[in-house]
């Protein structure tokens, strides 16, 4: 089986197009503008360990993936699905929050706008595919995106905490910001679902109206040979 794909895996990398649609949509495939992301509402709930949280951010709106640099990409020659290492340098997440819950065991309540900043974040991205035909062409089916990640530093700010009391607000965002390593750790689940949900629909999107031959070039449909699908 001879793969034309290694060094890249999808159009969000390849070289070609990358440049065009990082800040302009692709409506002939159906992708919107990647850079910035808008997201209506991200649900955030988590009761487990130093998070416990009830939380929703609206109107979020996501920078910084345009920047994104394939460290490493792979497809199994077999099953089609991709592994891929992304460096990107920063990501600034940006909404209205609506927080009651902990992190840390600082209770946090509040309303208001708010933003993070994850910094020289690398991200593991294991994408589940499976292949089906349409038209007389194989595309590709993405079920499932896994996400692992590190990151070199966060920033955050959330206004509005404990009623816009100044003091208890300005302190709190201070000790977050000064602990943002347990912070980021405390974090983790609900940044990994919040990017294997954006990753997820992206693909979804690109896949279902791009051929898979575009990146391999014997591409067959192997569904009846598929691995059963990982369970969260």
């Amino acid at each position: 089986m001879q793969l034309k794909l290694i060094i890249v895996t999808c159009v969000l990398y390849h070289s070609s197009v990358a440049e065009h649609y990082k800040t302009k949509r692709l409506p002939e495939i159906g992708i919107e503008p990647l850079d910035p992301l808008k997201i209506p509402k991200i649900r955030i709930l988590q009761g487990d360990g130093p998070v416990n949280v009830n939380a929703a951010l609206d109107n979020v709106t996501v920078t910084g993936f345009g920047q994104t640099e394939v460290l490493l990409s792979q497809v199994d020659g077999k099953t089609y699905d991709f592994y891929t290492r992304v460096r990107v340098p920063n990501i600034r997440i940006e909404g209205t929050y609506d927080l009651k819950g902990k992190i840390l065991l600082i209770p946090l309540v509040g309303r208001g706008r708010c933003w993070f900043e994850p910094t020289n974040m690398t991200i593991d991205i294991v994408s589940d595919v499976k292949t089906y035909d349409k038209d007389g062409f194989v595309f590709f089916n993405v079920t499932a995106a896994h996400v692992k990640y590190n990151i070199g530093g966060m920033s955050l700010r959330m206004n509005n905490l404990f009623d816009g009391i100044k003091s208890l607000e300005d302190s709190t965002n201070s000790y977050l910001n000064a602990n943002w390593r347990p912070v980021s750790e405390s974090l983790r689940p609900i940044l990994t679902k919040t990017i294997e949900d954006i990753l997820l629909e992206f693909m979804q999107q690109l896949f279902h109206n791009l051929p898979g031959n575009f990146m391999i070039g014997d591409v067959k449909n192997n569904v009846v040979n598929k691995k059963p699908d990982k369970k969260h």
